[in-house]
């Protein structure tokens, strides 16, 4: 029995219409950190996806080559969302790189702490996640809790501290709280960096993978470290304690922003709403990738203690403003490759 000829003309053009379907498909693309992006694609890329008919694909890298990127196609973006820190988000903002948010468009908006609102203060970014920077240390080897700044100059830890270098997201807050520590006022840091020079430090780290290994084998005993490494760090099995300061703990925020010039404009608020919604926050802060900043989010008490959670957390940390920072950092650099690493 032969096929008729409409009928085998309709199976000839069906895999023609479907490829014409998915290339029709708008493409979303986000610019991020590339850490967990396992978890990522789980809890948020493949679900929005779902919601949106679209495609979403993540160009990754660190904060400083990402800005870099940006800045070179300013006139011709191939970036509709990005994901940056605090500071090298004030970077772009100022560049002029961000189009304004329309928070009408974002539903979740008022299900925020109020630091998260408008992190940058010119309406150009909410925050997506917060995270404390506080010290980690070996209970075994130090058996004098540390509660304070000042704690990583005790004799026994000579030689045992790693420090974030000035140019990671951990340098800047580390330096702007020992210099309060120490009595320093924000308008000069010389006595943060008077004392970062006599400190006996083994290394500068890069990235927090790098303290993860050093605690592992037991080369470091305390280090400033961000909470987002905190899951990895109990990974090792160490004993380890995040230490209660009292001189502070530093706060800080990564946010998401639209870039100017994207020709996806509101699929990009789309998707920026879609991180702060309740349901990803929570699946982001399960896996350990995210600490919320949805006030509404519940966690399991063993969940929310590895994470920067809760408001009496959250009211103990000091934000630094991200103008402060990018005025002082090219100084801070210079003074810190001059004076500390020498």
């Amino acid at each position: 029995m032969k096929t008729p000829r409409h009928v085998r003309l309709l199976f000839t053009l069906l895999p023609l219409s479907l490829a014409a379907a998915q290339a029709q498909k708008t493409t979303l693309v986000v610019s991020g950190f590339g850490i967990a992006q396992d978890k990522i694609e789980k809890n948020i890329a493949k679900p929005f996806e779902a919601v949106c008919g679209c495609n979403v694909v993540f160009e990754v890298g660190n904060n400083a080559d990402r800005l870099a990127k940006l800045t070179a196609r300013k006139a011709n973006p191939n970036v509709d969302v990005v994901l940056l820190a605090d500071y090298f988000a004030k970077q772009a903002s100022n560049q002029g790189l961000f189009e304004k948010l329309d928070t009408a468009q974002l539903s979740n908006y008022g299900k925020l702490y109020d630091f998260a609102r408008d992190p940058l203060k010119d309406g150009t970014a909410v925050a997506f996640t917060v995270y404390s920077v506080s010290i980690v240390y070996r209970t075994d080897k130090i058996t004098k809790p540390i509660t304070s700044w000042k704690d990583l100059w005790r004799p026994e830890l000579a030689g045992k501290v790693a420090l974030p270098n000035i140019t990671t997201t951990q340098g800047p807050p580390t330096v702007w709280l020992v210099n309060r520590a120490y009595g320093g006022k924000d308008s000069d840091a010389s006595a943060a960096f008077g004392q970062l020079g006599k400190l006996k430090v083994l290394t500068y780290y890069n990235q927090s993978s790098q303290v993860t290994s050093l605690f592992a084998q037991d080369e470091i005993w305390a280090a400033p470290v961000g909470r987002f490494a905190w899951g990895g760090l109990l990974n090792t099995k160490k004993p380890l304690a995040w230490a209660r300061l009292s001189d502070g703990q530093a706060g800080l925020v990564n946010v998401a922003s639209v870039v100017k010039g994207s020709k996806n404009v509101a699929l990009a608020h789309k998707f920026i709403d879609f991180m702060l919604s309740t349901p990803v926050q929570t699946a982001q802060a399960l896996d350990l990738v995210d600490s919320p900043v949805n006030k509404q989010v519940k966690l399991p008490a063993a969940v929310a203690n590895q994470l920067t959670v809760g408001v009496s957390q959250v009211a103990g940390l000091r934000f630094m403003d991200t103008s402060y920072v990018l005025t002082n950092r090219d100084n801070w650099i210079q003074r810190w490759n001059r004076e500390v690493v020498k």
